[in-house]
């Protein structure tokens, strides 16, 4: 049978539509990784995409995201892990980005905190594939910056957080704003740092306790490997809990007041939160003798000065660090005979005295911090120097550590990353909750 060229033309140009409807819908479909439209959304912080390849999708990551908020500052990590079967989650890489100053220097003006947090969460967006955006847990923890604020200044903070979290696209929780107990905050550390070493993975390997000294606070964590330190420690310095199928106790505390900026205040004799009087000034032992100027501490300037020359800076200067110690921290017994890292103010000011490398870190011994501390001080009876507190600092540092038990040639490790990672309490805290949010299901 003949057909009719008018027939042959309209399925000619029904052929032709089809194809040109499945190009259109084939390239709709396609990533936009090269399009004007992903350039596009590239460019708007609001509805950033990225596409999530193939390989990805069939090797069954997963996202977490954590903020930190610090008393200087609020960190964002990124994490990425591939799922394991039968075993512990692998860390494939951390994305960390700060920003400066900490939440609680909004305290006075709330809505200003938010600016800050909506930046980092572009780097979040930037970085996850956005069909993972809704299964990736969103959290922020607050650390001593908050802890040390009045509740109603520090809820006021957090409900402009939860604003913010609650218009991303990200997964958040009921829970997933909040201040980080301190005890909390020492546990997640040092599940970091085991899971980096490899000590949590599989059966059960000889881990390591964990020393961070932070500007607010200040935490010992260790597993304790001597029965009688589980029955002799005061019932909150012990915790136990369940990480990748192996429950864990740990010796935990951390003590408020203690971080490195909050005991620098104490020891220049001022008060947390009190402003001086007009013409007020803080003169210390443990300033060069003509040293004269401000510091700035959670949002109060303080004038200083130094005591008049004759009396020797290091001596006058371990009076009042020990004084100021006194009797407000617990020595457990055994963590002499532990083997700890050591991070946060331990590993800046080591590098400030030049007891370790800057990018690869190192070891020092406690007797190491106090004779840098001991050559600095001499050195402010002549000359400020340019960095005025480290005098201080170091010594404060020397007496923390042997109030907590350790010996002068106790050896620790210092790192400010393990095989490329922050050693922060984020890591840590980040698995926790992910094993929280499986424990709901």
């Amino acid at each position: 049978m003949r057909i009719p060229k008018l027939a042959l033309a309209f399925f000619f140009l029904f052929c032709v539509a089809l194809y040109v409807m499945y190009i259109k819908w084939h390239i709709e479909a396609l990533p936009l990784t090269d399009s004007k439209d992903y350039l596009k959304l590239k460019n708007d912080p609001d509805n950033l995409c990225q596409p999530i390849s193939e390989e990805e999708d069939s090797r069954h990551f997963l996202y977490g995201i954590m903020f930190d908020a610090g008393s200087t500052g609020t960190r964002i990590h990124i994490f990425k892990f591939k799922q394991m079967p039968n075993d512990s989650p692998k860390l494939e890489h951390e994305i960390f980005k700060a920003i400066k100053p900490g939440l609680s220097a909004f305290a006075d003006d709330p809505e200003k905190c938010t600016a800050g947090i909506e930046e980092l969460l572009i780097t979040a967006k930037q970085t996850i594939p956005c069909s993972r955006w809704k299964s990736t847990p969103l959290v922020l923890k607050a650390t001593a910056g908050l802890r040390l604020l009045p509740d109603e200044k520090a809820e006021d903070l957090l409900n402009q957080v939860r604003n913010v979290f609650q218009k991303s696209p990200f997964l958040n929780k009921a829970d997933c704003v909040s201040i980080m107990d301190g005890t909390d905050e020492g546990i997640s550390a040092w599940i970091t740092v085991n899971f980096l070493l490899g000590s949590l993975h599989g059966s059960l390997q000889r881990t390591v306790g964990m020393l961070d000294l932070g500007g607010g606070s200040t935490q010992i964590t260790f597993s304790p490997q001597d029965e009688m330190t589980i029955q002799t420690s005061p019932i909150d310095y012990i915790t136990s809990f369940q990480m990748f199928n192996n429950t864990h106790t740990l010796y935990s505390h951390s003590y408020l007041g203690l971080g490195l900026m909050s005991a620098r205040l104490a020891i220049l004799g001022g008060i947390e939160g009190h402003p001086l009087e007009e013409g007020e000034e803080l003169q210390s032992p443990c300033l060069a003798p003509d040293y004269r100027g401000e510091w700035e501490h959670a949002e109060v300037v303080y004038t200083l000065r130094g005591q008049k020359a004759g009396e020797p800076i290091y001596e006058s200067c371990y009076n009042k660090v020990e004084k100021m110690l006194y009797r407000k921290v617990k020595n457990a017994g055994e963590e002499k005979d532990l083997d700890f890292f050591a991070f946060s103010y331990y590993y800046d000011r080591a590098v400030d005295a030049g007891l370790i490398d800057e990018r690869s870190g190192g070891v020092v011994k406690v007797e190491d911090y106090e004779m840098a501390a001991k050559k600095v001080c001499t050195s402010m009876e002549t000359k400020p120097g340019e960095k005025p507190f480290l005098c201080l600092d170091l010594t404060y540092i020397s007496v923390l550590l042997q109030e907590l038990g350790f010996p002068k040639e106790k050896v620790f490790k210092l790192a400010r990353k393990i095989n490329d990672v922050e050693t922060s309490w984020a890591l840590g805290a980040t698995f926790r909750y992910i094993e929280s949010l499986q424990r709901q299901l």
